[in-house]
């Protein structure tokens, strides 16, 4: 998972005015980054002017997938993730990105405003954080571990499976279980293996 460009647009009435970027262009060669950072340049601000406000889109373009957000006040975002990134994240990016500079830069100056003069520093570190969703997002993190936590327990299953025991037979021969406990594992059993499904 990868993300090459965050992207800060004011929407104005025929063209996207670019106000602030951050490139992640490390794993293209050297001779290529020039080039490459002006197709995502483009790019964001083409999808941004195509874009209605109070929009959220994604767009896919080769193997990339380019997230806009263009709020109603005619400020835009672009995320350019590669297509295992999660557009969830991308959005929650946006969201913070966008929220952040109309707080810290004056949207007197978006439609004149260049990279060069507006003050805004965020973008690089809000990329760099990003590029794990894992560890940028709370809610990526909670669903990763309970992936990890569902993969565990089915190879655990899996395992007993594979060695001819049945858990069923398991719980009738158990010697530690009484006869309470075994009456409530017949009760729950279906809802395990409804679980387990998932």
């Amino acid at each position: 998972m990868k993300l090459y460009s965050l992207s800060v647009l004011h929407k104005g009435s025929t063209k996207a005015n670019l106000l602030k970027a951050a490139y992640d262009l490390s794993s293209f060669s050297f001779f290529q980054r020039s080039s490459v950072q002006e197709f995502m340049t483009f790019t964001s601000a083409l999808i941004v002017e195509r874009s209605a406000l109070g929009s959220r889109a994604s767009v896919k373009e080769q193997e990339y997938l380019c997230h806009v957000y263009v709020r109603n006040d005619n400020l835009g975002g672009v995320v350019i993730a590669d297509s295992e990134y999660p557009s969830r994240v991308c959005f929650t990016l946006l969201d913070k990105v966008l929220d952040e500079f109309s707080r810290q830069v004056n949207s007197i100056d978006w439609p004149s405003g260049s990279p060069a003069t507006v003050q805004y520093t965020a973008l690089d570190s809000h990329l760099a954080k990003y590029q794990n969703p894992r560890e940028a997002d709370a809610m990526t993190k909670v669903q990763a571990e309970l992936d990890e936590t569902k993969i565990i327990l089915h190879s655990t299953m899996e395992s007993l499976l594979e060695r001819g025991e049945k858990l069923d037979d398991l719980v009738q021969k158990s010697e530690h279980l009484g006869n309470q406990s075994k009456a409530f594992y017949k009760t729950v059993q279906n809802s395990c293996l409804i679980l387990l499904t998932y």
